[in-house]
């Protein structure tokens, strides 16, 4: 269930990025308009992250995740339903497009804090990595079906219809999430609680702050597939709309594939090393790949090459992706839902940050604007790595080997 809330989010969040290349011409909007566009979602999905997480902790995940589902599709439906009829000006069909999304990233932020808790007070720890990737294959299995399911939906029916069509996900995960999902026992406290509350209390702090930052990167990197990813292969590798969407659907089917396989070896590295070391080896080798094939497919001079560079780059970030949750929620304690969504909050900046730098690389470097602006996320792959040298041997110190929930004495 939990996968398949992950995926509908998904569907919602990424639909526009295929439809844009439709709704740019007929709502008469620049790649500047929808950059701004793109990141009302995240400035809502961002704010509300933490006040989602306290809302998972305080009422439970069945309750907030099934309303919030049922919101996504209510706003989908209204993002294909208003633009252009409800306000014909150019700034009022930005405005309302980008109220709309707002509140949709709003909506979503309950999304993945909110799952993890729930992750973390059904299994037991040494599945957690496993149940966090199984839940997070939820959002490549969806960027994998809904670029070629857009572009397909749009030339055969239109754009607006294409808002119509996806609508349909969201709808149909919130009744059978609220039919059927059953509210989780709770955590067992004493088990998550440091022995020194005095020397948990800054060093935890301190240690979700670099763990936080190390996510900007993923939120910096992800964001260039999710928002750029489909404009790039149509307008850069010369993929027709139909066939683009076909193609951009190929890294996210790397991804399906990486998800699991990261969660299952974040759980079997952990029996040999601890839970630190699992997300460090993960994480480290994840980036640094990540990053330096991003940048390797924009200097490719064939099409095949960049795909198959593209694919392995977002495959090698899904691979290290559930050793973050997982980190996370072991560092959190009884609070998973704040921590998850505090940590997701800095990653949704890392992407504002994307979503704003890559059309002001596009227009100033001209010829090698892409190069710049795929160059920019290597530079935050081997960021995140370097970040991860240093949490990791900072949390590994104290790591419990008998248990790997509490990361702190």
């Amino acid at each position: 269930m939990l996968f398949g809330l992950s995926c509908a989010s998904y569907v919602e969040r990424m639909n526009i990025s295929v439809a844009a290349e439709l709704m740019m011409p007929a709502l008469s909007l620049s790649k500047g308009d929808m950059a701004l566009i793109f990141n009302s979602f995240l400035i809502g999905y961002a704010i509300f992250q933490v006040p989602a997480g306290w809302l998972g902790d305080r009422f439970g995940s069945r309750l907030v995740l099934g309303a919030s589902a049922f919101l996504w599709g209510s706003l989908t439906l209204l993002s294909g339903l208003l633009p252009g009829i409800a306000l014909r000006t150019a700034f009022g069909t930005i405005a309302l497009l980008w109220l709309l999304r707002f509140l949709l990233g709003a909506t979503e932020a309950s999304t993945y804090p909110v799952a993890a808790q729930a992750v973390h007070r059904w299994m037991t720890p040494s599945r957690r990595g496993t149940g966090n990737s199984l839940m997070l294959m939820g959002s490549s299995v969806a960027s994998a079906l809904t670029a070629p399911f857009v572009s397909w939906s749009m030339l055969r029916y239109g754009w607006r219809a294409s808002f119509y069509l996806t609508s349909i996900a969201a709808f149909t995960i919130s009744l059978l999430w609220l039919s059927f999902a059953r509210t989780p026992p709770a955590a067992d406290e004493a088990a998550c609680m440091p022995v020194s509350s005095r020397q948990s209390k800054s060093t935890w702090n301190l240690n979700v702050i670099l763990l936080s930052l190390s996510y900007m990167s993923e939120g910096y990197l992800l964001f260039m597939f999710v928002s750029w990813l489909y404009i790039y292969l149509v307008e850069v590798r010369g993929f027709s709309l139909a066939r683009g969407g076909l193609v951009a659907s190929l890294p996210w089917i790397a991804a399906i594939i990486a998800t699991p396989l990261g969660g299952i070896l974040s759980d079997r590295l952990s029996v040999r090393f601890g839970r630190v070391q699992s997300a460090r080896i993960l994480i480290m080798t994840g980036y640094a790949l990540s990053g330096t094939l991003l940048f390797a497919a924009a200097q490719a001079h064939s099409r095949l090459s960049a795909v198959l560079a593209l694919c392995i780059s977002l495959a090698s970030l899904y691979l290290a992706e559930s050793s973050f949750w997982t980190t996370a929620t072991a560092i959190a304690g009884p609070n998973a839902g704040v921590v998850s969504g505090f940590m997701n909050t800095i990653g949704i900046l890392g992407g504002i940050v994307s979503n704003a730098a890559v059309p002001v690389l596009l227009k100033h470097y001209g010829h090698y604007g892409w190069i710049m602006a795929f160059g920019s996320g290597t530079a935050m792959g081997l960021l995140c790595s370097a970040l991860w040298w240093i949490l990791g041997k900072r949390l590994s110190r104290n790591e419990l080997q008998t248990d790997i929930y509490p990361l702190l004495h």
